[in-house]
């Protein structure tokens, strides 16, 4: 019996990471990036494209063997011997085709032999064409999974400022619940007013309705998130607390990459273009059964080889007129790769503006919050020794409810500055 608790306890241990891995923004990230069609996408066409450059580099240097078979029966109706031959060796006056033409027929069987020659240059320069694809497709999997980071941890913080909203909710909620049952005592000894309880009560049912809208926006928000990780599970549950940071100014961003690998396919595209103008040279030979007569066959099984040569020599400057093409180009891409270096460093320097403001205002509301919390305190001792209506006491927790709104607002704002700013400097 202690054995299988053992065991039990070992197995619920095991199972722990599993029930409790998606409350933390980590795994909500993780979970993302594998559920991703797009990121999948991206791999499966880098995959298949460095298949094609394996192929490429097949068809320009490996041997080709081929076997193939003809039979073509071409009859006359030979006007001198007044028959039909359906395998004519010679006539001189017959109905049908041109002899010198079908030679009356064609029997072939060949096992041919190609061979590519001097071609591993050639065929290093147009597989490179798909092997930089696949690195295009690579990277573009991780700009994906960068853009998805973001997105996912945008969608975290806003179901923690549910959460916190929510949390403040119910604190009043609690502040609330105590001082009804103090009133109550004061209104059923006559010292205060049932005015005075009805206030209370009323202030209460608000608070209520925000904790309840509070509450929808998180489900609202939590499933988004599910969304956006692609969990199909619908329950919710209650996330960790994530602190976000600013992560250290880098010296080169990882976003110039596309630019770099942009005009690489460009230019790798270009020169692929330019091997049609070198010229191709191939040796082939074949062997097998090729006549022409059927009472010839057995003489006429036999061998032979040869060399081909193909060479673009003149066609319209086309080479010239797609250098221009690939020229321009690479220019655009060039004006775009200077654009997003400036439009970025304008950008990160502006957030750490805005995240300089932010960071007053916490600190302002932060310390209205505590003076909120200390005026309560004592509202609380005065309400208590019959010195303060309640009225003022409810207008205090209306304060500081807005103020505490504001202060979640805040926090959750300079988050996605932050997570923005991150984004940005990667």
């Amino acid at each position: 019996m202690l054995s299988k608790f053992i065991v039990a306890i070992l197995f619920c241990f095991l199972l722990l990471p599993k029930v409790y891995a998606q409350n933390t923004l980590t795994e909500y990230i993780r979970i993302a990036k594998e559920n991703s069609p797009l990121i999948r996408d991206f791999k499966n066409q880098s995959i298949a494209n460095k298949a094609e450059a394996e192929r490429l580099k097949a068809l320009f240097n490996k041997p080709r063997l081929d076997l193939s078979g003809n039979y073509l029966l071409a009859p006359v109706y030979n006007t001198d011997k007044n028959q039909l031959e359906l395998n004519p060796k010679s006539a001189v006056n017959y109905y049908g085709y041109d002899l010198g033409n079908t030679n009356g027929g064609a029997y072939q069987a060949l096992l041919t032999l190609t061979r590519p020659l001097f071609n591993s240059r050639v065929s290093e320069t147009v597989a490179n064409q798909s092997v930089v694809t696949a690195e295009v497709n690579d990277n573009a999997a991780i700009l994906s999974a960068h853009d998805l980071e973001k997105l996912v941890t945008d969608q975290y913080i806003l179901c923690l400022q549910d959460n916190k909203q929510a949390d403040y909710a119910r604190d009043i909620l609690a502040l609330l619940a105590q001082q009804t049952g103090i009133v109550r005592k004061f209104v059923e000894h006559g010292l205060l007013k049932s005015s005075d309880l009805t206030l209370i009560n009323i202030e209460q049912e608000g608070i209520q309705g925000l904790l309840a809208t509070y509450e929808a926006n998180y489900r609202r928000d939590f499933l988004d998130l599910k969304l956006l990780a692609g969990i199909k599970d619908t329950s919710v549950v209650i996330l960790d607390s994530v602190s976000i940071h600013l992560t250290t100014e880098v010296s080169t961003s990882a976003y110039l990459n596309k630019y770099r690998l942009d005009s690489l396919a460009l230019e790798t595209t270009q020169k692929a273009f330019e091997t049609k103008y070198k010229p191709q040279i191939s040796f082939f030979t074949n062997t097998g059964l090729n006549a022409n007569y059927i009472p010839a066959i057995p003489n006429r099984f036999g061998l032979s080889a040869g060399l081909s040569l193909t060479w673009n020599i003149l066609d319209g400057r086309q080479k010239y007129l797609n250098r221009n093409k690939t020229n321009a180009l690479l220019n655009s891409v060039k004006g775009y790769k200077e654009n997003f270096q400036t439009q970025n460093t304008v950008r990160k320097a502006k957030i750490l503006t805005e995240l300089s403001a932010y960071d007053n205002r916490i600190k302002i509301a932060r310390r209205q919050i505590d003076g909120y919390n200390e005026l309560l305190n004592a509202y609380k001792r005065q309400i208590i020794q019959g010195e303060l209506s309640v009225i003022d006491f409810i207008n205090v927790l209306k304060n500081k409810s807005a103020t505490e709104r504001d202060y979640v607002l805040l926090q959750t704002n300079r988050n996605l500055l932050i997570n923005s700013y991150n984004y940005w400097n990667w």
